[in-house]
């Protein structure tokens, strides 16, 4: 079978290949699925650099979500072959096959396309933890979000627009606008070449001076500053990475005045910690997705031997939603 393989870390994609490797079979406990689509998440790309919080030793197949077939079942998995499933994977997703905990995996509905279910599965739960279970996020509220045209940022702005909530989004390209309020955006805050010096008043005039409740913040650095400065009393702000490159820091007076928390967000650990809540969690996304309410957005769908223009389209935040690698 076919398989994009880290070889080892390294900046840039000199140590990635398109190599065959031997048909793995399933242990106890686990699925083999013939992958019809597998979604890119920002951690991949960090795990090619050794700079995410997981850090698999190479040489390790590259991708954490995909929708595929049951192709053969381990011992103690009730799944059988043929059946549509979703779901994540710490790596091996980006391959005409890969190993999966049965436990990661969930029906698709029928009527949801394999891409959209790729796209589904880290993107909802991210945003499902972040909003509902951290953030408590409530009908009325004002929800912001930045790095918006990402797989997070659009789940979020969906997920926002299911709980009725008021969500101003950031993005850095108003070529985005206009895709960011199909996705849930009832406003869209354009960014300047300085990010952080642009967006507090733009949110307060919105808000009619009260600010954001619930700020979610995938980027961390000046857009982290900034956040701080518009953000409403009692509010949310939920450190979820730092694209941005700056890991940002707060004296603690700022929240102390402001009557704010800053909550962090590592959703994976959060459902390994509390795996009722895990479960709680991945049957909302999932009901969402039956119920056809949720909308998942994907930006292309591209061979699996393209891998390195995906990984391009991502890096360079071309994207508006997801991308999609199809073996």
């Amino acid at each position: 079978m076919r398989a994009v393989v880290c070889e080892g870390l390294a900046s840039d994609y000199a140590r990635i290949a398109l190599k065959d490797l031997p048909l793995p079979d399933p242990g106890e406990g686990e699925v083999r699925v013939r992958v019809e689509a597998a979604s890119l998440n920002f951690p991949d790309l960090l795990m090619l650099k050794g700079e995410y919080q997981f850090k698999p030793t190479p040489p390790f197949t590259v991708g954490m979500d995909l929708a595929g077939v049951v192709d053969a079942v381990g011992p103690g998995v009730a799944m059988q072959p043929g059946q549509r499933v979703a779901g994540g994977t710490k790596t091996g997703a980006f391959a005409d096959y890969a190993i999966c905990p049965a436990a990661s995996l969930h029906p698709v509905p029928d009527a949801m396309s394999m891409a959209h279910a790729a796209a589904y599965p880290a993107a909802y739960t991210t945003a499902c933890v972040s909003l509902v279970e951290r953030g408590q996020l409530q009908a009325g509220e004002t929800l912001l979000v930045h790095g918006a045209s990402g797989g997070v940022g659009m789940a979020s702005l969906d997920v926002g627009r299911i709980l009725r909530a008021n969500v101003i989004a950031t993005t850095a390209s108003s070529e985005k606008a206009d895709a960011l309020k199909l996705a849930g955006a009832n406003h869209v805050i354009v960014l300047g070449d300085k990010p952080g010096d642009n967006f507090r008043e733009q949110v307060k005039a919105l808000t009619n001076g009260r600010g954001g409740d619930v700020i979610f913040d995938p980027v961390g650095g000046d857009i982290f500053d900034e956040s701080t400065r518009c953000i409403a009393f009692n509010g949310r702000l939920l450190v979820i990475g730092f694209a941005g490159g700056r890991i940002a820091s707060v004296n603690t007076n700022i929240p102390l005045i402001k009557g704010f928390s800053v909550i962090g967000v590592r959703a994976g650990e959060y459902t390994r910690q509390l795996p009722e809540r895990g479960r709680i969690v991945r049957d909302q996304i999932w009901r969402w997705a039956a119920e056809g309410v949720t909308k998942p957005v994907v930006f292309a769908e591209l061979p699996l031997e393209n891998w390195r223009e995906a990984f391009e389209l991502m890096r360079d935040r071309r994207l508006v939603g997801k991308v999609i690698l199809r073996p």
